[in-house]
């Protein structure tokens, strides 16, 4: 019996390779009137005399006759009825492909490589007296890629199964971020990983030693860490007790001493009284971003759920109320250097998705996290974004505006070189003493004060770095912060009804009432619409409150206002309309307008954060947005896109996930400041990168099957909009009732929308609108039990005509658009 029948194909590696090849090779039976010498067999170049057929064929090792010429590469008809499988010695399979394959010597087989795209490799079947081509850039990609996870699982000789190395990319791709990627995101502070957390590749400084800073009034986690210390002792760990007050003049101080902030743990006693210290497992982005990130961490916490991982996702809340409790806010990272500043903040969102995803069995444990969470989601709002220097008195709403002094010391040495020049040059003085000199306060210079301090916002911000918030991010009241904001707000008035009775005693000392969360919601969303949104352009633009204007800067953080719901619905039809045309392109969504940005040049060069490039955290709020309005179609277009995108590099480049596309000439492979992460690996990847992962797990639960299979044929957007009868000009092509194929079914626990129609402003306009005539006919209370039926059903908003495509009768001004037909 073939042992193999019982090998998933698609198991993880370490699953798959677990066995030894003698137990995973079929019975070969042969009758043969001659021996075999017991060797390896030969491996033959594509462009070799031997075998140059379609089918398997012997391998006698010996040159024939006469020599053939090289066919040209092209489909082969498979004449086997048993699926496929290829013996292989990694070290010489290995040698033999990257030799012939790899031009450009970088360890990966893609589409930029010259090689003849063709291996000829030994079957199982034949015990390896016989070949089979393996050809293309995607499949001999994933014979290299396959070959090294089988070596990180100690094989050196392996059976490979055909359909492993031609499986569909999507399932593919989406299988290694489940069963790969993850586990290679995932750190821990305990005693075994403490080294790899402490790794910081943005550390240039020469025998710097590992340092960990502990909470002034976290005693078990001193006690631990200092046990560890000493344990570890060759590593000459330092463990430093921060101060009890957190100033930015004591984080200045130890700018020169990067270290690693400890996280939440689990603590206990044993029967003897000693400590018990288990630290949270928990996931980093990639790369050189080797720590928890903030608004990383909720990308991420997406994709873990939709994967079922709700456990890691869970440690990631109790870690940022960790942070918040010790630290006094959600830091950008878990770094020494981080702690004056924030970064976007989602813990309501993040913590009540978590809190759906929880096992039901302890319903009165899991009520006690989420109060806990967002306990400390309240202590953030108040006590960062709602207090100087953040929060604008004048408008009401808030900016970024961490309160870091100087120089952000985790960039390139040579960041700030640009900048520093002209204050140099004006001394007579190179840069660099120049530098030295103006962190030890030598030197004061209050434009370069002012410089620093919007930079410090731009980072807080996430979109470092980006000529919308160059100079000036610390004066802007921008459309996400404010979105987040109120979004904190309705999710917390949702959830104090819903869980609490109304009613929450928050322990900063007094109690709140869902009441008031629903007019803060209301007071943020009136001063968003008179400062942020703009009627006359339909879109939301950041607002100067020192200039007292807006920004000009088109930016597709005005969809924020959709997931956030904070628009109306006439808010929603005009901001679809005017932002698909605007941010809408071949690969997805992408930042800004290239009017926005303006022209570039040597003097002026391109940031990441601008045209032409596409970041996950806008694909995702966008399709969510878009669905809690109803434009389901749009936010099914809008995820095909960037899957295709993705799906694309995957197959092309050897398993690439990177962390941001140029998604209008739908590349990864560009020059931009720092670079594109999640690129530079030899062989196979094996972590991908953290919020790109979670965007294709999450981005594939809102393609119908349809889509999917075209996906996993690679079938260009739009080819297949024209195809599939899709309108591409940026307006919806089918009403939510008419949607090419059903409606996804979205599990509330996995991040993507479940309408909830309580505290925002959408709701609010579907409530009202009882009063006014209804274009189907029905009665208000017979089409409120008509909706009542379809939301208990689990259905969403494009079962209500009166949103998305339909929505056009609260604005007799906004023309109605036809919906195609299928």
């Amino acid at each position: 019996m073939d042992a193999r029948k019982s090998v998933d194909v698609h198991a993880p590696p370490d699953e798959y390779y677990s066995e030894s090849p003698a137990l995973r090779t079929p019975g070969v039976h042969r009758s043969r009137s001659r021996n075999y010498q017991r060797t390896y067999p030969k491996y033959v170049h594509a462009g070799d005399d031997e075998n140059n057929g379609d089918e398997e064929e012997s391998v006698p090792g010996k040159t024939m006759s006469h020599r053939r010429s090289v066919r040209r590469r092209a489909s082969i008809d498979d004449k086997t009825s048993h699926p496929r499988r290829f013996l292989v010695d990694i070290d010489i399979v290995e040698q033999i492909l990257l030799e012939q394959e790899d031009t450009s010597g970088d360890f990966q087989i893609t589409v930029a490589d010259s090689g003849p795209k063709v291996l000829k490799v030994p079957t199982a079947s034949s015990g390896g007296f016989r070949t089979f081509e393996v050809r293309g850039t995607y499949m001999l990609s994933n014979l290299l890629q396959e070959m090294a996870l089988a070596r990180d699982c100690g094989m050196n000789q392996i059976v490979i199964d055909e359909e492993r190395l031609n499986e569909n990319p999507v399932n593919r791709l989406s299988r290694m971020i489940r069963t790969t990627f993850w586990n290679g995101l995932v750190r821990c502070m305990d005693e075994s990983g403490i080294a790899a957390i402490c790794a910081d590749p943005k550390n240039t400084k020469a025998g710097a030693r590992p340092i960990i800073y502990v909470p002034f009034d976290d005693a078990d986690a001193f006690e631990y860490y200092r046990g560890v210390a000493r344990d570890l002792h060759d590593l000459h760990i330092k463990v430093v007790r921060l101060p009890r007050n957190i100033t930015p003049q004591y984080v200045k101080s130890i700018n020169d001493e990067f270290g690693i902030l400890t996280l939440a743990a689990e603590v206990s006693r044993d029967a003897g009284g000693r400590l018990v210290y288990q630290p949270l497992p928990f996931v980093v982005p990639g790369g050189r971003f080797n720590e928890q990130y903030g608004w990383d961490s909720y990308f991420e916490a997406l994709g873990l759920l939709v994967d079922g991982r709700w456990q890691l996702a869970k440690n990631m809340v109790d870690n940022f109320a960790y942070e918040i409790r010790h630290y006094g806010k959600i830091l950008n990272a878990n770094r020494s250097y981080y702690l004056t500043r924030s970064q976007p903040p989602f813990l309501t969102d993040m913590a009540l998705k978590v809190y759906e995803a929880l096992p039901a069995g302890d319903i009165e444990r899991n009520r006690a996290w989420l109060r806990a969470a967002l306990d400390a989601a309240i202590t953030e709002y108040f006590n960062v974004w709602m207090c100087a220097p953040r929060l604008d008195e004048h408008t009401g709403l808030s900016c970024y505006h961490p309160t870091g002094i100087g120089m952000p010391p985790e960039t390139e040495s040579t960041h700030f070189d640009h900048t520093v020049q002209p204050f140099a040059d004006r001394l007579g003085i190179s840069v660099d003493m120049y530098k030295g000199m103006y962190a030890r306060d030598e030197i004061h210079e209050p434009e370069l004060d002012e410089y620093f301090v919007h930079d410090r916002a731009v980072r807080e911000s996430g979109h470092d770095t980006s000529y919308r918030l160059e100079r000036r991010c610390a004066n802007l009241a921008t459309v996400d912060l404010n979105c987040l904001l109120y979004k904190y707000e309705v999710d917390l008035a949702d959830a104090l009804d819903e869980h609490f009775g109304g009613k929450f005693a928050w322990t900063g000392g007094r109690e709140l009432t869902a009441a008031e969360w629903r007019m803060r919601a209301e007071t943020r969303r009136q001063n968003m619409n008179k400062y942020l949104w703009n009627e006359r352009k339909g879109l939301y633009f950041d607002y100067d409150v020192v200039l007292r204007e807006q920004s000009v800067y088109e930016s597709v953080t005005a969809f924020w206002a959709l997931w956030a719901g904070c628009a109306t619905p006439a808010q929603a039809r005009r901001l679809v309309d005017v932002g698909c045309r605007k941010f809408e392109v071949r690969g997805g969504l992408v930042s800004g307008t290239e009017e926005s940005r303006g022209r570039i040049s040597l003097l002026r060069p391109n940031r990441q954060w601008d045209f032409p490039f596409g970041w996950p955290p806008h694909q995702i709020m966008a399709w969510y947005g878009m669905y809690n309005y109803g434009f389901v179609d749009v936010a099914r277009r809008f995820a095909y896109r960037w899957l295709f995108t993705i799906t694309q590099a995957f197959v092309d480049f050897n398993g690439v996930v990177p962390e941001k596309f140029d998604v209008v000439n739908m590349t990864h492979r560009f020059q931009v400041e720092y670079g594109n992460v999640g690129v530079d690996f030899k062989k196979v990847p094996r972590e991908g990168f953290g919020w790109m992962n979670a965007s294709y797990q999450v981005g594939l639960t809102y393609l119908t099957s349809h889509m999917r299979r075209a996906l996993g044929m690679l079938t260009p957007p739009d080819v297949f909009f024209q195809k599939s009868n899709w309108k591409i000009d940026g307006t919806p092509s089918h009403s939510p009732t008419s949607t090419p194929g059903p409606v996804p079914v979205f599990i509330s626990e996995v991040g993507t929308p479940r309408y909830r129609p309580q505290s925002n402003a959408l709701y609010n306009a579907l409530r009202n609108i009882g009063t006014r005539p209804d274009p189907t006919g029905l009665s208000p209370d017979a089409r409120k039990r008509q909706q009542l039926l379809a939301m208990a059903a689990g259905g969403s908003p494009e079962e209500d005509a009166r949103v998305g495509d339909t929505i056009n009768y609260f604005d007799p001004t906004i023309p109605r658009s036809p919906a195609s037909s299928d």
